[in-house]
């Protein structure tokens, strides 16, 4: 579905994806992880063609995006939840969601997936007059990623979607990502620094340093790989 071939991407001189691949098919879920500044959200950006790649290429169903607006790339059947979540805080989590279907002219299949999501997610229907802004951060998360899925995609990417989250909202979020995985065949690309819970329910990873995939390989294989446990997992 998504595939990266030997991107490379700059902020003026500096470069900050030094020839990455990688790949998510259809439906699966695959981590990429990695530490602060190692060119986890620039692979994000260069995808939503927030930023542009200098050279390689990006294909989504076999169709080159390089070089697409963000806009075409959510046409195209690619969604974000961004980091932090980004909601609009002076918008009721309806019209965030509102927000997420922009893009979109179907206006039955959008009121069908607003219900949709209120059964997927119990917070949208709860506090749907409620602002944005005034949700819990586990509370937004999951507008957020409502708000992604209004888009209608068939990937999601979601950037450190555990970020400032309590234990038990990092749990419950994961477990959301595998309900909707599970339930609406969407495809998932996490961009997570949490190696532990992004592995337990994705099929694969990519772990980036400095910009470069120095690991990459099944959940297990990373699991149990000595340098991966050394440097992610917290293992001795």
């Amino acid at each position: 579905m998504l595939k990266l071939t030997d991107v490379h991407t700059y902020y003026g001189h500096f470069h900050a994806l030094k020839g990455i691949s990688l790949e998510v098919g259809d439906g699966e879920i695959v981590s990429l992880l990695g530490g602060n500044a190692c060119g986890k959200s620039t692979t994000m950006k260069s995808i939503l063609g927030m930023v542009k790649a200098k050279q390689g290429t990006i294909e989504y169903d076999g169709r080159q995006i390089s070089g697409l607006p963000p806009s075409d790339v959510v046409r195209a059947g690619i969604s974000p939840v961004l980091e932090r979540r980004r909601l609009f805080p002076e918008l009721t989590v309806e019209e965030n969601l509102t927000m997420g279907a922009y893009l979109r002219s179907d206006k039955a299949a959008i009121k069908a997936d607003a219900e949709k999501m209120a059964e997927l997610f119990p917070i949208v229907a709860e506090r749907r007059k409620q602002l944005a802004g005034s949700l819990s951060g586990g509370e937004q998360q999951m507008v957020a990623m409502a708000r992604a899925l209004m888009a209608s995609p068939r990937l999601l990417i979601m950037d450190e979607p555990s970020m400032g989250l309590s234990p038990k909202y990092v749990e419950t979020v994961f477990e959301v990502i595998q309900d909707v995985n599970a339930k609406e065949g969407v495809a998932m690309l996490l961009v997570e620094q949490n190696a532990n819970m992004a592995l337990s329910i994705a099929a694969r990873g990519y772990v980036l340093q400095t910009g470069e995939i120095v690991l990459s390989g099944s959940a297990d294989e990373l699991l149990n790989n000595p340098q991966m446990q050394k440097a992610y997992l917290g293992v001795a």
